[in-house]
């Protein structure tokens, strides 16, 4: 929902009337959506956390009594946690509501905060209502970081893609495509990283379909995916059914990758788990999410790519190659989506089971826009879905008073939120999905 308002510029003293065609203004476009989805969940913050807390307090353990550094539990009462919080949201609401009122626009700062603010709540609220009131946060965030990874992975992909002027619909087909070939390969010659190589292999093999069909014969890049991930899934279903399912135990049995544990670095509270704790998948996302970054924001390749998705004619003018430019970075999006598809089955699964991705691909995607195709945004934007995944496990288990059906939809429930844009609008590259003939 918007507005237009038309401001006169110049001073705001009287000044003799000048013809409609000679007086200059400027039109500032008010975007509601996002302060009164903030309001909205400053009310619901109100009436669930505030007036319906249990009375006790929420135990969050930061480290156990095996930690070389040991921190106290931090106890949060949640009467007096619910009405902070929702008085904070409130303030934040109301500040987005003026910002709008002068500048058009909420800052990214304010929908930040409050998300932060409002999770924090919602976790006092369910935690301090359990049947045990006491939850290990470290385990929490480790676990959601683990869930996020393929999600990272995926997104990473949709941001190479797009920042081309490709829209990649077809992440859940690739990290599916990978996923498949690495417990096959893995299984057949005994070797995780041979697995993984098959991974990538295959999710460049996808990404070839997508790049030369939406490239060079200019069909619809949405329909293309689509249809790419229709065609992964019943591949792979078929051949799991009629050739894995009658000999699991040589085709469907891959290894796995170990974790590497870095050495009094992992011992550091919350953040050594989960730095300095993990796969070499986990070490190499992280490892892509800052080379990408680099490379889009900092490098002249990456200026020639944003150039390519934003005005591609613009860029052809220049001597940059457009056709050549999206073909490989939409290759190198295969690459990257087929590594999340590898940690499926070589690392946080024993096999390869039907569609075991799950509509990751498409959570991946709504992280692109969510994080508005920067990869630093889409990271963050991944680990708050991951996050959501992991609640509806948890909480389970501590037994809350929350329906667990609303649990397993929550992630869902996030990422129809992000992509209707109740979070803030989003502005992608002005080329995304528009094919480019050169003239």
């Amino acid at each position: 929902m918007s507005t237009t308002a038309t401001v006169p510029s110049g001073s705001a003293g009287p000044a003799p009337a000048a013809p409609a065609a000679e007086r200059p203004a400027t039109d500032i476009v008010r975007h509601w959506t996002t302060p009164i989805a903030l309001a909205v969940l400053a009310a619901v913050s109100l009436a669930v956390f505030a007036l319906t807390a249990s009375g006790k307090s929420a135990t969050f353990r930061i480290s156990t009594d095996a930690d070389a550094i040991h921190i106290p539990d931090i106890v949060v009462p949640t009467i007096a946690a619910g009405w902070t919080i929702t008085l904070l949201l409130a303030a934040l609401a109301v500040w987005g509501f003026l910002q709008v009122r002068r500048s058009g626009t909420v800052s990214g700062w304010v929908s930040a905060v409050f998300a932060v603010l409002f999770v924090a709540g919602f976790l006092v609220w369910v935690v301090g209502a359990a049947n045990t009131t006491t939850v290990f946060l470290t385990g929490l965030i480790a676990g959601s970081v683990t869930l996020a990874i393929p999600l990272i992975f995926g997104s990473m992909a949709g941001v190479l893609s797009e920042r081309a002027g490709v829209v990649n619909i077809a992440i859940e087909g690739q990290l599916l495509a990978g996923a498949f070939t690495a417990a096959v390969t893995g299984s057949v010659t005994g070797s995780v990283w041979a697995g993984l190589v098959a991974a990538v292999v295959a999710g460049v093999l996808v990404s070839v379909l997508l790049a030369v069909f939406a490239i060079r014969y200019l069909v619809n890049q949405i329909i293309v995916g689509v249809v790419l991930n229709v065609l992964v899934a019943g591949l792979t279903s078929f051949l799991f059914s009629t050739v894995l399912s009658s000999n699991s135990s040589a085709l469907n049995s891959p290894p796995h990758f170990p974790s590497i544990r870095i050495p009094l670095l992992a011992d550091i509270p919350i953040i050594g788990p989960i730095l300095f704790d993990q796969t070499v998948l986990g070490y190499g996302m992280y490892l892509i999410v800052i080379v990408l970054y680099i490379g889009l924001f900092h490098t002249k390749w990456g200026l020639r790519v944003r150039a390519v998705g934003e005005h591609p004619k613009a860029a052809d003018t220049v001597g940059i190659n457009v056709i050549r430019t999206r073909y490989i970075n939409v290759l190198l999006g295969g690459a990257v989506a087929g590594m999340g598809g590898a940690f499926f089955t070589l690392v946080s699964s024993s096999s390869f089971s039907k569609e075991m991705t799950a509509g990751q691909g498409f959570i991946a995607l709504a992280a692109v826009i969510f994080g508005r195709w920067n990869p630093i945004g889409a990271f963050f934007a991944a680990l708050l879905f991951g996050f959501t995944t992991n609640m509806q496990y948890v909480l389970a288990i501590l037994g809350t008073p929350v329906p667990s059906q609303f649990m397993a939809m929550l992630p869902y429930l996030v990422t129809v939120l992000v992509v209707a844009g109740l979070v803030g609008r989003s502005r992608g590259p002005a080329a995304a999905g528009s094919p480019y003939v050169k003239e």
